[in-house]
């Protein structure tokens, strides 16, 4: 039987963010959250996630990208304080340049919050901007993972030859497939399960409604399809006027039926 996992990103950024995003969830719309441990709301919004029943499933979105880390990494940020872009990250990992014990540091310290607010481990990891596939750091967050949360599943962002045939962003899907690449073995070394198929890559425009059903063709085993719903506004968010967008969709999408017609089961 093959299931459907919509999970919302970025839970957290924001509190209107947040909010939509357990709204959703509530609404039986949604059946994953990855949080952003690392937020200043973090604590606050966590609060909104006891709402929910155990049909949702929560998760820890890794985040070592944009925002300001909880420990001493002076070797990346910028004079802000702030962490690097993923395109920046993504060359320092390559040639090497990443200081990979302090960010292992990092991983463990978004573990804690995460763990101290719910009272319990994650039920997956993944990382903002997909940043956990990174050389070097893919290492360090399986580790801490096995370690902290052996049960959890890690995101996997391959999909087959006809699911990224039939996506809306082609080209997308097929670099986080490039990026995942050997990701399965490494896992499985460790113990650790992950998600078979993903889905949800587009350019965060246009009718979100319409280019939805495409991320649930040719699914997986576990399909996994991202999602970034939200509400307001904040001051560097270029996917802020999207995230308006798909909460909308969402809201009036016949997911499980649309889930079932491709061979899906989607519970939430």
């Amino acid at each position: 039987m093959r299931r459907l996992i919509l999970c919302s990103d970025d839970f957290a950024f924001s509190r209107g963010v947040s909010e939509t995003i357990v709204e959703l969830a509530l609404d039986g719309r949604l059946n994953a959250i990855s949080c952003m441990a690392v937020m200043p709301g973090w604590d606050a919004d966590s609060e909104l996630l006891r709402l929910l029943g155990p049909g949702v499933q929560l998760g820890l979105h890794l985040t070592l990208t944009g925002e300001k880390p909880l420990t001493d990494l002076s070797a990346l940020v910028d004079a802000d304080g702030r962490l690097p872009g993923i395109n920046r990250l993504q060359r320092l990992a390559r040639l090497g340049k990443v200081p990979l014990d302090a960010v292992a540091g990092e991983v463990a310290a978004q573990f804690d919050r995460f763990e101290a607010a719910l009272g319990r481990v994650p039920d997956f990891v993944d990382g903002h901007q997909h940043a956990h596939l990174l050389p070097g750091i893919r290492a360090r967050v399986l580790a801490e993972t096995a370690r902290r949360a052996p049960k959890a599943w890690l995101r996997d962002c391959t999909d087959s030859p006809q699911g990224i045939a039939a996506r809306p962003y082609r080209w997308k899907a097929v670099g986080s497939a490039l990026h995942s690449a050997g990701l399965a073995k490494a896992a499985a070394r460790h113990g650790l399960s992950l998600n078979a198929g993903f889905a949800g890559h587009y350019s965060f425009s246009g009718d979100y409604a319409r280019l939805f059903p495409a991320f649930l063709r040719a699914p997986g085993k576990t399909h996994l399809v991202m999602c970034h719903p939200g509400a307001g506004k904040v001051a560097g968010d270029e996917i802020a006027a999207a995230r308006i967008v798909e909460a909308k969709a969402l809201k009036r999408l016949a997911v499980r039926d649309m889930a079932a017609d491709h061979g899906l089961v989607f519970s939430a």
